[in-house]
C-alpha cells in the first residue's frame, strides 16, 4: 500500500454503471458522487464502449471487456497512468465479472495488485453448495469460494451488506469486516406536488404498493399475498413499480380475470416518478423469498419516504429487523401472516401514520447514504490480511 501524506484518489471498479440498469450500477453511482460532494477524487472503472468522460465530478472510465485478461491489461495501464496514491473500491458481484461466475483471473489481478490500497465492498459472496446440486453448480460453487478468498485476502478493508456474507470469508478477514447496509437508490424525498399529482391520477384506494424487479422468486409469493388482499375489497387497488411490473400484470390477469383493473403497472420510470408513486402508496407489501435485510434497496426506498411497509423474515434477516420498529415484520415466509397484518394496516390509519414516521426515522438514523459516507471516509478497522 502507498505511503503517503496526500489523500489518495479513489479508483471504483465496478461491474456496471449508469446508464447499465441494476443495483449495483446505481448503488455505486450514488457512492461515487457522494464522495465527490465531500471532496474526494473519484474515477470509475466499468465494461463499455471504450470512453472517457466527466459525470457529476467523477470520471468515467469505459474499458470493453473490463474484466478480461486484455481488459485488464488496459485498466493495469489506465490506473498507472493515474497520479498516486490509489485507492482501489471494488464492488464485488460475482457475476458481474463475466466468466459465467468464475473469473479468477481477474481475482487473482486484484489480488496481485500491491501497489494500490484495494478495498471491497461484498454485495454478493459465493454460489451456494449442495451436495445434491448438479456437478457445474458444485464447480461454480467452489470456484467461488476461491476467488472470495483471493479478493478478501488481499482487501486492505472490506465492508459486507449483509452480516451473513461475513461468515464466508477466511477467519482473519472476518474479524475486521464492516458491515456497511445499502441506502436506498432513489431519492429520499418526494416532492409533495408530484404526490398530489399521481394520487389524483390514480384516483381513490386504498393503494397496496410493490417495488422490485418481479423475478422468478418474488413473484409467487406476491401473488399470495396480492390476490386474497384485492379480493377482500372491491375498492382496493394495487400499484405495481419497478422493471418487469407490466409482464407480471399481464399474468396476473390471465390468471385472475375477475380482479382485471384492480392494479396499475409502472414498468420504467425516473427516480423521482417512482418515488412520487411509492409516497402514493397507503401499504407497501415487499415479500422476500430469503426475508428483509438491509441490503434490499426496495424496502429501503420505502423506509425513505416514510411509507409503512409489511415484509417478512428469512434466513438472510438480520437480528435488528426484530426490535427496530420501521416495518410490520411477519415470521417465515407463509402469506396468511403477511396478509392478516396488511389487512391491520388497512384498518389503522393511525398505526400507519406511526409506522411511516418510525420507517423514516430509523432509514435517516442507519441506513442513509450519509451513514455509508462516514463509514467510507472514518479510519477502518484493524487487523492483518490472511
Amino acid at each position: 500500500m502507498p505511503s503517503s501524506s496526500t489523500a489518495p484518489a479513489w479508483h471504483v471498479l465496478t461491474g456496471e454503471y449508469p446508464p447499465q440498469p441494476g443495483g449495483v450500477s446505481d448503488y455505486t453511482r450514488q457512492v461515487a458522487t457522494a464522495l465527490v460532494r465531500a471532496g474526494q477524487e473519484v474515477y470509475v472503472w466499468a465494461p463499455g464502449d471504450s470512453g472517457v468522460h466527466v459525470e457529476d465530478g467523477v470520471t468515467v472510465h469505459r474499458v470493453p471487456g473490463l474484466f478480461t485478461p486484455v481488459g485488464l491489461t488496459k485498466l493495469a495501464r489506465g490506473l498507472d497512468a493515474c497520479a498516486g496514491p490509489r485507492r482501489l473500491l471494488l464492488q464485488y458481484v460475482p457475476h458481474a465479472f463475466g466468466m459465467k461466475a468464475m473469473n479468477v483471473p481477474f481475482c487473482a489481478w486484484f489480488a496481485a495488485r500491491r501497489k494500490d490500497e484495494r478495498w471491497v465492498f461484498f454485495h454478493e459472496v459465493v454460489y451456494p453448495w449442495s451436495p445434491r446440486a448438479p456437478l457445474r453448480h458444485q464447480v461454480l460453487a467452489g470456484t467461488t469460494r476461491v476467488m472470495l478468498r483471493l479478493v478478501a485476502g488481499a482487501a486492505d478493508r472490506v465492508f459486507v451488506s449483509i452480516p451473513t456474507w461475513a461468515e464466508h470469508l477466511p477467519a482473519r478477514v472476518r474479524r475486521r469486516a464492516e458491515w456497511r447496509p445499502v441506502p436506498s437508490t432513489l431519492p429520499p424525498e418526494a416532492a409533495e406536488g408530484a404526490v398530489a399529482a399521481v394520487r389524483s391520477a390514480l384516483g381513490p384506494g386504498p393503494w397496496l404498493g410493490h417495488f422490485g424487479t418481479y423475478g422468478a422468486l418474488t413473484v409467487g409469493p406476491l401473488e399470495a399475498v396480492l390476490v386474497p388482499l384485492l379480493r377482500a375489497g372491491a375498492e382496493r387497488k394495487a400499484l405495481l413499480l419497478g422493471r418487469g411490473s407490466r409482464a407480471f400484470g399481464e399474468a396476473l390477469g390471465a390468471r385472475h380475470p375477475e380482479l382485471a383493473g384492480r392494479w396499475v403497472t409502472r414498468d420504467s420510470l425516473a427516480p423521482e416518478d417512482v418515488v412520487a408513486h411509492l409516497a402514493a402508496c397507503d401499504v407497501l407489501v415487499q415479500p422476500y423469498p430469503d426475508g428483509v435485510s438491509a441490503r434490499r434497496t426496495t424496502t429501503m426506498a420505502g423506509l425513505a419516504l416514510g411509507r409503512p411497509l409489511v415484509t417478512n423474515t428469512g434466513h438472510l434477516t438480520e437480528p435488528m429487523w426484530r426490535g427496530l420498529g420501521a416495518v410490520e415484520l411477519v415470521e417465515g415466509t407463509a402469506p396468511e401472516p403477511l396478509v392478516a397484518a396488511t389487512e391491520r394496516l388497512l384498518s389503522d390509519v393511525a398505526a400507519r401514520t406511526a409506522l411511516g414516521e418510525r420507517a423514516a426515522r430509523v432509514y435517516r438514523e442507519r441506513f442513509a447514504l450519509e451513514r455509508t459516507l462516514e463509514a467510507l471516509l472514518r479510519p477502518g478497522v484493524e487487523g492483518t490480511r490472511s
